[in-house]
């Protein structure tokens, strides 16, 4: 709803979303609905972060992506080049 206002979490600092629902990774990272600190830290798995990002490919995601110092993927080994793009300011652990 465009009335609603963004919640924001000023002195979050690590977040794990390893067994959240898909919706509430998205009310996370979503930046019309969320605004994160700089330098978040964030463990997700990968299959959920995918189909939340729409195969990396939202950018609404992709603004509040940009804040992360690191990004923790479960169920990962080898990390896809488009995955390093979409969080390019982010160490991926």
């Amino acid at each position: 709803n465009e009335h609603l206002s963004i919640a924001e979490y000023p002195h979050l600092s690590q977040l794990n979303l390893t067994e959240a629902h898909d919706d509430y990774i998205e009310e996370f990272l979503v930046d019309t609905k969320a605004c994160l600190p700089n330098n978040l830290n964030i463990s997700v798995d990968y299959q959920v972060l995918k189909r939340v990002t729409q195969h990396f490919t939202n950018n609404t995601i992709r603004n509040n992506c940009k804040k992360l110092r690191s990004l923790g993927l479960i169920g990962k080994c080898r990390i896809p080049k488009y995955v390093k793009e979409y969080f390019s300011h982010t160490k991926i652990l």
